[in-house]
């Protein structure tokens, strides 16, 4: 019985001078945490503390491998298993300092989120806000524009189907691009907070992967109604004139203009060859279809930040356009839905135009399909 006490007690003290003996070991070679309070606020004074060695560091503080981060902060490349084919900057932890507009000083990743945050999202946001503002005040106090003749029942084709074709594909593909894209952009602020997490989270991943699919329908669209439109939105006579009468929204008495007048074009010019242009051409950049170019973080978050700022102005600039050719002129829709307008309305709207076909210079009926029981010519 003794001997077994004995070896017990034997064991405990060996077991106990083990567990000594290793923290002591511990607190000699591990690093120790220490209160971020108790670091000496004067460790940078300390002569080379710039170039100071992970070991020389920890003695001034333990555990800030502070040359290492200097490395990961100033995008010095790693160890990376991945081809440099597929992802040349794989190896890079944090992207190298830059400032873009608007942004401070940091690192480009931080500064791409400064410049959406702080500007693209807000300022865009509130853009939109004031052109939806503006449209409503507008059609309270001024109203549709009405044809003031009646009509005479002779019709003159305005679209032909090429062209209600090609116009219809792109204002479908764009009116999902616009819904999914402020969804995405804007959807947390307005939706979140009234339809939840998990609801929001579902809508957000469908309208992203329609966002995806509507993207090429509206680029090949697009082109051919670049084409399609542009010999008639080309500056011509009166355009000057409509600009500087405002089209005579105010008057009330409509300015005279060709088939499509100064401000159509400016909206063709603007917001359907530029603009329209710029989003195709940075969505397919963000998507990785261009090919022969570097895809890199960098060159994404410029892509994505032009992205956002163009679309945004393309936006605002179509909802006038879809309200002036719905509810803001009576008569622009049944043009876009069946391709004809009446005279009446040609000569209200679009005077120099309807004087073209009535001299010859342009054909009253331009396709080859005429709309049943309606005499065409005028």
């Amino acid at each position: 019985m003794k001997t077994i006490v004995s070896m017990a007690l034997l064991l405990l003290l060996g077991a106990n001078a083990l567990a000594q003996g290793n923290s002591a070991l511990a607190a000699a070679s591990a690093i120790q945490g220490q209160n971020i309070l108790d670091v000496k606020p004067d460790a940078s004074a300390d002569p080379g503390y710039a170039t100071q060695t992970n070991a020389e560091r920890s003695k001034v503080q333990p555990g800030n491998n502070a040359p290492l981060w200097r490395q990961v902060g100033s995008g010095v490349s790693g160890i990376s298993s991945l081809p440099k084919s597929e992802a040349p900057e794989a190896g890079i932890l944090i992207q190298p300092y830059v400032q873009y507009p608007g942004s401070r000083l940091t690192n480009a990743g931080e500064a791409w989120r400064e410049v959406r945050n702080r500007f693209i999202i807000p300022y865009g946001g509130a853009l939109l806000l004031i052109v939806i503002v503006a449209i409503g005040l507008f059609h309270w106090r001024i109203g549709p524009m009405p044809v003031k003749d009646q009509p005479t029942g002779r019709l003159v084709e305005r679209f032909t189907p090429l062209e209600r074709s090609a116009h219809w594909a792109n204002a479908i593909a764009f009116c999902v691009l616009a819904v999914s894209g402020v969804v995405i952009a804007f959807g947390k602020f307005f939706l979140l907070p009234v339809i939840g997490a998990t609801l929001f989270g579902w809508l957000a991943y469908v309208l992203k992967n329609a966002h995806n699919f509507a993207g090429p329908v509206f680029a090949v669209s697009l082109l051919i109604v670049i084409v399609t439109f542009m010999r008639d939105n080309l500056p011509a006579k009166g355009d000057v004139n409509w600009l500087l009468k405002g089209g005579g929204i105010l008057s009330g008495h409509e300015i005279e203009s060709g088939r499509f007048n100064a401000g159509e074009k400016i909206t063709y010019w603007g917001g359907v060859f530029v603009l329209g242009l710029i989003v195709v051409a940075s969505g397919l950049f963000m998507d990785k279809l261009l090919p022969g170019l570097v895809y890199e973080r960098a060159s994404m978050q410029m892509a994505h930040m032009v992205h956002a700022v163009s679309n945004l102005a393309m936006l605002c600039m179509f909802l006038g356009h879809i309200y002036m050719g719905t509810a803001g002129t009576r008569g622009a829709y049944d043009a876009m839905k069946t391709g004809y307008v009446d005279e009446a309305w040609a000569r209200e709207h679009h005077a120099l135009w309807l004087d073209d076909i009535k001299s010859g210079k342009i054909p009253a009926q331009r396709s080859q399909t005429e709309v049943a029981g309606q005499p065409v010519q005028v």
